[in-house]
């Protein structure tokens, strides 16, 4: 009965949707192939997991008590930065990283702009009407909400998600991370030229249909 109750276990049952594959899966929780696969059928021998033209959760009561053991675990041991990544996988909604998290996620981790580990601000993108619902997941572990950027003396502790708000939420996945549309991220890079010129040039090398002669050619007003 406890054989399958490890850390691994429990992510993996938290992020699966169905139909998914082990490779999806492991790219969700950023955790290594082969290791997932091991992982996939200990909780398929265990009665937790089918495959049937992917993988399916045979008892979603399983995932909402994991779900509940993570909120009440976060209160002693509250999400680490890339712990706040992948909480997003775990709240059954869909959204995509934008502005900042876009072009990080879109280098494949290649450029981060500077964020102090102690004020950590992570945004994406999210339906409107689920904007209420967002916030509630969060503040189950703790982190504080917002649709614009606080500073750190207006919340506790280091991590703040940003909401963008919109009608309609286009995602492309990356790793395994939805994020919003390349162009998008590289219209958003370009508006803030000085700060993203190492990484317009980063995108330009990494994707044939991205043109950042544009931006390049901008001069300063």
């Amino acid at each position: 009965m406890y054989e399958v109750c490890g850390e691994k276990e429990l992510k993996v049952i938290l992020a699966l949707k169905s139909g998914d594959s082990i490779s999806g899966v492991a790219r969700k929780i950023d955790e290594n192939r082969e290791t997932v696969r091991r992982v996939v059928n200990r909780l398929e021998e265990a009665g937790y997991v089918a495959y049937d033209d992917g993988l399916h959760l045979v008892d979603q009561t399983v995932r909402n008590a994991g779900l509940e053991f993570l909120t009440a675990s976060a209160d002693t041991s509250p999400p680490s930065i890339s712990e706040a990544y992948v909480l997003p996988q775990f709240a059954g909604m869909e959204y995509a990283y934008t502005a900042i998290d876009a072009v990080y996620v879109w280098t494949r981790g290649g450029y981060q702009v500077a964020r102090d580990p102690e004020d950590y601000p992570l945004f994406i993108a999210v339906y409107e009407s689920n904007l209420d619902a967002w916030a509630e997941f969060f503040d189950r572990f703790g982190i504080s909400t917002a649709q614009e950027r606080r500073p750190t003396e207006d919340f506790d502790g280091a991590i703040q998600v940003v909401f963008e708000p919109r009608s309609q939420v286009d995602a492309e996945m990356v790793d395994g991370r939805p994020v919003i549309p390349l162009q998008e991220t590289v219209a958003f890079a370009t508006e803030y030229y000085a700060t993203f010129e190492s990484a317009l040039d980063m995108l330009g090398r990494m994707y044939d249909d991205v043109d950042t002669d544009t931006a390049y050619r901008m001069e300063p007003a």
